[in-house]
């Protein structure tokens, strides 16, 4: 009986230390990568899925309202350093904003003729604001990337 109160008591202690030395998730070691991005839970989360699942594995889907039927979606996969979440991450940052832009463009935005959806800014001449191209060699509805874009949306579009 004595043994087991000293391993219960050597236990405890233990998971009190590692609690005390083991950052939270929302602490300041723990939000900033060496590049400088922010990093969210949702990131952390997917990278652990990443690391224990293939570069088909889908993160999550994205919803756009077709006129008749049911509603498309877009898959966002793990992928590579070219495609997918892991390419987003890296070359673009991946964070809730990263995450919502991404989600008006599938969900409301305009067709961009690179295969994917835009947002635009409210005004004339257009510019596009955020750009997704969609189909990668994981899957034609899968998101390839996602991007800040701020330039006119066609060259020589009618002027105001």
């Amino acid at each position: 009986m004595l043994h087991r109160t000293a391993v219960k008591a050597a236990l405890s202690g233990a998971a009190v230390i590692s609690a005390l030395l083991i950052p939270a998730a929302g602490s300041a070691s723990a939000a900033s990568p060496a590049s400088g991005r922010t990093v969210t839970p949702q990131a952390t989360s997917y990278d652990a899925k990443c690391r224990s699942h293939s570069r088909t594995y889908v993160l999550k889907k994205y919803y756009r309202q077709v006129p008749v039927g049911p509603p498309t979606f877009v898959t966002l996969r793990c992928g590579t350093s070219t495609w997918g979440w892991k390419h987003i991450k890296a070359r673009h940052g991946w964070n809730s904003t990263m995450d919502r832009k991404i989600s008006a463009a599938i969900g409301t935005g305009d067709p961009n003729g690179r295969g994917g959806y835009s947002t635009y800014a409210n005004q004339c001449p257009r510019i596009e604001k955020f750009r997704t191209i969609i189909g990668t060699p994981g899957g034609h509805n899968d998101l390839l990337t996602a991007y800040k874009v701020d330039q006119p949306a066609v060259a020589g579009a009618a002027r105001c």
